[in-house]
């Protein structure tokens, strides 16, 4: 694994990895070495950035720790995560038909498999409250729609790429909509505000309308 080190304010530190497979490798590794002083992992698509108290642990010390933490390849059922997040769906979504024959199978056969699969946040983006979900179970590579929607609405559930995720407030996307949740994904008034924090897994459950 390749790692460039580079540093962001006085309180942190980026690092870059060749792509997702190493960033969720390398922020399982973290998590479960987590140091004194390490005050968050935020963990994207090629980086992960670790926050500190540099009077706890300073910067020099945190990239000796960088550069030595032991990683090793980790799939989603032995990610280190911090707890679950069930997710019921009705799989009703506007797209769900052609979705399915886009990918040459049934909506029923889609269905099962992102019931099945085991999917676990990889980063947050997009808006607050939205996870990127991966899973080594899921084998398909989703198009986009070839024009966004203009809105989305809260708790659409929907694939792109080989990605999984849940919208959580209504916003303009071009994900395609398998089915929707009455989910809260993100709650400021909560003590974690967002229900899929990065390294969660998230087993999603079907539920009638």
């Amino acid at each position: 694994m390749t790692r460039r080190l580079l540093p962001s304010g006085e309180a942190a530190l980026l690092v870059e990895c060749d792509d997702l497979d190493e960033v969720l490798a390398l922020h399982d590794a973290l998590a479960a070495e987590r140091r004194p002083g390490v005050v968050e992992l935020v963990p994207a698509a090629r980086t992960v950035l670790v926050a500190v108290d540099p009077a706890v642990l300073p910067l020099e010390s945190l990239e000796t720790w960088l550069r030595r933490v032991r990683v090793e390849g980790v799939g989603p059922a032995d990610a280190v995560a911090p707890g679950e997040a069930v997710v019921p769906v009705v799989y009703d979504g506007d797209d769900l038909d052609e979705t399915a024959e886009l990918l040459g199978v049934s909506p029923e056969s889609l269905v099962a498999r992102h019931l099945a699969a085991s999917w676990r946040v990889a980063f947050g983006g997009f808006a607050p409250g939205f996870g990127y979900l991966v899973s080594d179970d899921w084998p398909f590579d989703v198009p986009r729609l070839g024009a966004p929607r203009a809105r989305v609405p809260a708790g659409a559930v929907a694939l792109a790429g080989g990605f999984a995720g849940v919208y959580p407030r209504q916003s303009p996307g071009g994900w395609r909509l398998i089915g929707r949740t009455d989910a809260v994904l993100w709650d400021a008034a909560r003590a974690e505000p967002a229900m899929l924090a990065p390294g969660r897994l998230v087993p999603f459950e079907r539920v009638t309308g």
